[in-house]
Order: C-alpha cells, then structure tokens, then sequence
C-alpha cells in the first residue's frame, strides 16, 4: 500500500468538503493525478466500479435492444460546424489536432467532446427506408472537454469515460416514447447499483444540451450543499437529422427526415457516489459496485497461525465462487493495521477468523458502513454474507434518500430562497412562471440555478418567486458545479 495510504485521513467531511474529498480518492486509491492538468488515473479500484457500472448498464441497453458500436475520437472541423447550436454550445470546451508529426494537418481534428457530428454522418448513409429504423445504437468512449473550471476526481475533469446513446426513429411518438425507458435504466442503475437517489425532471431551455429540443436528467446533491448533475436524455427532434441529411422514405413512400434522441452516464457519478457514501474514515463503496466485496482477515499467533491460515483459506475458496472477495494474509502487518487499510479502501464487509472462532465454528462479520459487529456460523457463511451485502446496500440508500429530503426546502418568495441558499444550501423546490426572465432573475440574484423541473406535474396554485404570475410548474433550485 502507498504512503498516502498508510498516513490514513486527515480532513473531516463536515469541516472540510473539497479537502476530506481529495483525500478520499487518493488515499483509498481509486484514482490519481496525472502529469496532464485536469487529467486523471483511474486505478485498478477505481476502474473496477466503472466496469461494474458499465456491465451492469450495458445489460439493460441489450434488454432494451440496443447495439454497442464505435467511432473514431477525431472528428473533422467542417463536420462540427455542422449544427450550429451544437458546435456553438461546445466551442470553447474542444481540444484541437493540428499537427501530425511534422506536418500541419490539412483540416483541423476535433478531439471528441461528443460524437454526434461525426456518427451521424456516418449513419446518413445507413438508412434509406423505413424499415431500416428504428436505429438504437450506444458506444462506451471517452471524451475531452477541455474545461477551465476547477478541475476535481470524477466530478470534474477534461477527459472522462461514459456512455454516448444515439437513437433514430421514423416518428417523433416513438423518439418521444423512448425517454421513460432510458430514465428508468439510469434510475435503476443510480438507486439500485450505486444507492444514490435524485431528482429527475426537465431542464430548462436555457439548461438544455446544446443542439437539443428538450433535455431530462437525475440531479443529485452533494454533502456540500452543491447540485450536481447526474445522467441524461435529449431529445433531439430533427436538428441533426436536418443537418446531416437523415432522410428515410416512409411507408407512403414520402421523403421524412429521422427523429433523434441521446443519452448518457458518466464517470461523474463515481465521484457523486464516493462523496455522498464516504465518511471520515475513507471511502465507502455499496457492495453491488467494489472491487472487492468482502476481505477476510485471518487473526493468528505463533501457536495457531498454520490452523487459522488453513481453514481461512478455505472459507476464502468457498466464499470467492459467490462474492469479490479477497484473503489478506500478508504477515507484516498486525490485524488492526489490515483493518484500517480497508476501511479506508471502502470494502463494505469484514470477516475476522481466529483462534478462537476456528474453535466455535464461527467468524465475525463487521460492516463498514456502520461497523457494526456481529457473530455468524461458518456452516452459514455465504449465506450470511449475502443477507449483510444486501442491508448494506439498502442502508446506504436509505440514509442518502433522508438526507437528500432534509435538505430539499421550498421557498415560496426570491428572498426565502436567498436564505435557504446562503444558510443551508441544499435544493429548495420554487414556483416559476416558466419564462426566461425569471429564470436569469433567480440565477442572478442567488448564484443558484434551475436544475430541472418533475415531469408531468399540474400547474401549482402559486406564484412565481421572482415575477409573482401564476406558476407553471415546481423546480427544483440549487447552487451547482
């Protein structure tokens, strides 16, 4: 283990956020700085919970019939011009090649911040008929933005991983149709692999991706007071399709252009999830999504050191073909050194074996979430490490679920929402009018913004907080990164 490491955590959550965070990711070794700014490492731990959140997602797309594919990272410059608002909306965030070897390279190369310029030139010619539609395809890349913002581990870095879903449809109904499905897998992946709740809801026009009709998202709330973003679904209408000349004969035998969606999650919600769950101890990872689920610490002595070393690796071999699971059996260091190494690292369950357990035909299961304590049968084992996996994973939904309530206020007046902000931070819900005026009025007078707006909900008897007209809708406000 690293230095960093062994020195264990310094900074409190409460006292120090950005600080206590940093040292989360370095010192549980998930990720690391890397020699270009803004840039960062995911080691192996870190990677290892976005292999499981990708395989975990890229399941749900293949129920759903969506096909992997792959295009290249560099895009030419005349084909990111290609949408106006898009390329406007990404101008200054794109990485430019302009140089190969020693020779000027004869059009500029866009390094990906996005890839729906160069897929759907591609893709045009693709589709002709009808019945070559819908067309759902996904890719797993990379991306670089090269944002001058503060850059922070997973949360906000030029280069990060993620999923790019590009969809066609011949009706706006079936693109339209499409929305509740992608949502629910994000939902799902978010509640149930990496047990953080949200809020999900429409964006404003103003906070809509650029190029898009209309954009929804999960926003999630950081232990900061600060929004942040999670995963998202455009509607695309036939922007690009107009663009890039996405024409397709229909059954009547018209000339129509495709209907188009995109969607995606990020390495973002790494950091969201580490942030949310870790505590002062280190990082704390739910069970569906670490590397490793369970570390087995066997407790010897001179005299019982080759009994407990054997029958330790024998648990290990029955408890491996159900669980991540690893046996630390590293003679250097005393128990309570294993112990703190991983709590730090986040291992959500602890098995202790000694001399005395191997006696009773027991272990002793502690959480790391909780650290709660408590004595199981060997002859049960897999079955009791199964149940405490399971009540980790619920508990940690259940208690980010009561903080994100307690911290969601609602301010019927711009100045109740000043004090919500300036006091607690948090989300506050708001009623608004729906204009843009209002909307820029909020924004200017609080730092915060319009984080999106539930789906569906009927006009509320209220007035809007910054004109006072009757509210359109309920949104949910708040200082964001």
């Amino acid at each position: 283990m690293s230095k960093a490491s062994q020195e264990g955590m310094t900074a409190k959550k409460k006292d120090n956020f950005d600080d206590w965070y940093t040292q989360v990711i370095l010192k549980a070794e998930l990720a690391d700085y890397s020699p270009v700014s803004g840039c960062m490492v995911f080691r192996p731990a870190g990677y290892a919970i976005w292999e499981n959140i990708q395989r975990a997602t890229d399941i749900e797309f293949k129920k759903a019939g969506i096909a992997n594919s792959y295009f290249p990272i560099f895009i030419p410059e005349r084909l990111l011009k290609k949408e106006a608002e898009h390329v406007q909306g990404f101008a200054p965030e794109v990485a430019w090649v302009t140089q190969a070897g020693s020779s000027e390279l004869d059009e500029r190369l866009a390094i990906r911040p996005t890839s729906e310029t160069l897929m759907y030139e591609v893709v045009s010619k693709w589709i002709r008929s009808w019945r070559d539609l819908p067309m759902r395809l996904n890719q797993w890349n990379n991306v670089v933005r090269w944002e001058f913002k503060h850059p922070t581990p997973f949360l906000r870095s030029r280069e990060f991983l993620w999923n790019e879903g590009h969809t066609l449809f011949a009706t706006r109904a079936e693109a339209d149709a499409e929305r509740d499905e992608i949502l629910g897998i994000y939902r799902k992946i978010t509640e149930e692999f990496m047990a953080l709740p949200g809020y999900l809801g429409r964006k404003s026009k103003t906070e809509t991706f650029a190029g898009a009709e209309a954009t929804f998202s999960i926003e999630h709330l950081l232990p900061d007071g600060k929004a942040i973003q999670g995963p998202d679904w455009h509607s695309d209408g036939q922007n690009f399709s107009k663009a890039f000349e996405i024409v397709f004969v229909d059954q009547d035998g018209d000339k129509q252009y495709a209907w188009q969606n995109t969607w995606a999650i990020s390495t973002r919600e790494i950091g969201v999830m580490l942030a949310i769950h870790s505590d002062d101890k280190g990082a704390v990872v739910p069970p569906m999504l670490s590397e490793t689920q369970v570390v087995l610490v066997p407790i010897v002595n001179d005299e019982s050191k080759k009994a407990v070393l054997a029958e330790s690796r024998k648990l290990f071999e029955r408890l491996r073909r159900k669980f991540r699971v690893k046996l630390d059996d590293r003679d250097h260091l005393t128990p309570g050194r294993k112990f703190n190494e991983w709590e730090l690292k986040g291992v959500p369950l602890r098995i202790e074996f000694g001399p005395r357990d191997m006696k009773d035909r027991q272990a002793v299961l502690v959480r790391r979430d909780t650290g709660g304590k408590r004595v199981a049968k060997l002859a049960s084992m897999e079955r009791e490490v199964a149940k405490e996996l399971r009540a980790i994973q619920a508990s940690l939904l259940q208690r980010a679920a009561k903080a994100l309530a307690e911290e969601t206020r609602d301010a019927a007046t711009l100045a109740e929402l000043k004090r919500i902000l300036s006091e607690h931070g948090g989300i506050a819900r708001v009623p608004w009018c729906g204009r843009a005026e209002c909307e820029a009025k909020m924004k200017e007078e609080t730092g915060g913004k319009i984080l999106n707006f539930p789906i569906g909900q009927k006009a509320p008897k209220a007035k809007c907080i910054a004109c006072g007209a009757d509210a359109a809708s309920i949104a949910y406000f708040g200082k964001s990164y």
